[in-house]
């Protein structure tokens, strides 16, 4: 076993592999960074010896930004435009919502522009998402949306609106940094203020990137991340480093494939950041073949935080496993039994297949720099990265492994378990119900 450890403590590829995306720029959805990422993605897995290595292609809305401000008073205010919101410009009367919870929304908002904060507070018992937020104020009436950053800096956030159904949004969304947010609720409370947004909207081609190792079992074990990112930073933490761990696990499990008794399939999804886009397309593809699924590895936020964190959504064998290998390695870890429907596992889930959804340990609620200008990699350590990607490599052994038979869950079980974690409301407003 040591051998790989310490090839895995010494390795560059996955680091390396995170310079290239992060080199990239833009790899928005549909954009030609995108396009860029993916065929390097295809041919990093291939180097390292992944067989099969391939891009699928599928069309999406694409969304290309233009200009966007805030109006009143005689000034502008900076403020970048949520992906998808429609080319719009509309005016009304500033309401500050504070968190914007849903309760925050149980009035008429007709001739409103709301703003909202990015975060909750901290005894609440559930993250309200951005898109929930947004919809609560579509079906109050308001004539437009600003996302307020929690976290000081000067920085404001991005993050997608929209549904599958309607890809684009019904009113204009823009995020402002938190300076900016408390300066329209402190000078423009209860005045009138204009909200534009330019954008196209023409339509584009993304893409998921397949390799796998391991025998050619029709049970499968799927090691996941998404490699697109929003337009205006790297995406280092989000998620670069998911693609670079997925990398570098294809690498270290390469020289253990005498290990794996499942095959393991690597999938990097485009299109993440605007709806799960490319993972419900794969989970779409495989239709019944769904049910040789044993577990997802989804890799979204690793490297941000020394500490992995895991939800397991229910799969209480899940729970057993990756504790099992917690003690072996006496790694500590962050243990979510419930769900997380916002990253690419979710499409699988919803479906009754088992999965982790893995990610960083934070101090501060929410996302942090990710979805700002912020997300770079001088925020990562490739020593995180390595250790990281150590534990990850075990886990997925372990989990291929025939003794662990993870039984799907019966989608009106994941129902239910939504409707008991207070979660099921948001999802129907904004569209992602499927059950």
């Amino acid at each position: 076993m040591s051998d790989w450890i310490g090839e895995t403590f010494t390795s560059e590829v996955g680091w390396n592999h995170l310079e290239t995306l992060v080199d990239i720029g833009n790899r928005m959805a549909g954009s030609p960074g995108e396009r860029e990422a993916m065929e390097a993605t295809r041919d990093a897995l291939e180097a390292v010896g992944a067989r099969n290595a391939h891009v699928d292609s599928f069309e999406i809305q694409g969304w290309e930004r233009g200009d966007s401000a805030i109006y009143g008073d005689d000034t502008t205010q900076e403020c970048i435009a949520l992906p998808r919101s429609p080319s719009e410009t509309a005016t009304g009367e500033l309401v500050d919502l504070g968190y914007g919870l849903p309760e925050d929304f149980d009035r008429d908002l007709s001739g409103k522009v709301v703003v909202v904060s990015s975060t909750v507070p901290d005894h609440y018992d559930r993250f309200i998402h951005r898109r929930e937020k947004y919809y609560y104020a579509v079906e109050a009436g308001a004539e437009a949306f600003i996302f307020a950053n929690h976290v000081p800096g000067q920085l404001p956030p991005t993050g997608s609106v929209g549904t599958e159904e309607a890809p684009v949004g019904d009113i204009p969304a823009v995020g402002v940094s938190s300076e900016v947010g408390a300066r329209l609720g402190r000078r423009f409370e209860g005045s009138e203020v204009t909200v534009e947004v330019t954008c196209e909207t023409p339509m584009a081609e993304s893409g998921n990137v397949h390799a796998e190792l391991g025998p050619d079992t029709d049970d499968e074990v799927l090691v996941t991340s998404h490699l697109d990112a929003h337009d205006i930073a790297e995406g280092a933490m989000d998620n670069g480093a998911g693609t670079a761990m997925v990398v570098e696990l294809a690498r270290a499990l390469a020289t253990r494939e005498d290990e794996l008794e499942t095959r393991v399939r690597f999938v990097c999804f485009g299109a993440e950041e605007v709806g799960l886009v490319g993972s419900g397309h794969e989970a779409e593809r495989l239709g019944d073949a769904r049910a040789n699924v044993k577990t997802i590895v989804n890799n979204d936020g690793v490297v941000g935080g020394r500490t992995l964190q895991f939800h397991t959504s229910g799969f209480d064998a899940l729970d057993g496993i990756v504790k099992s290998v917690s003690e072996r390695f006496d790694i500590p870890i962050s243990l979510l039994p419930q769900h997380l429907p916002h990253s690419d596992h979710w499409p699988f889930v919803a479906h009754g297949v088992p999965a982790y959804m893995i990610g960083s340990v934070s101090e501060d609620r929410g996302r942090g720099w990710g979805h700002t200008h912020a997300d770079t990699i001088e925020k990562l350590e490739s020593r995180v990265l390595r250790e990281q990607a150590i534990f990850l490599t075990e886990l997925v052994v372990e989990v291929a492994k025939d003794e662990h038979d993870v039984p799907h869950a019966d989608p009106d079980d994941i129902a239910a378990a939504l409707e008991a974690e207070d979660q099921a409301a948001g999802m129907k407003v904004t569209g992602d119900w499927p059950f």
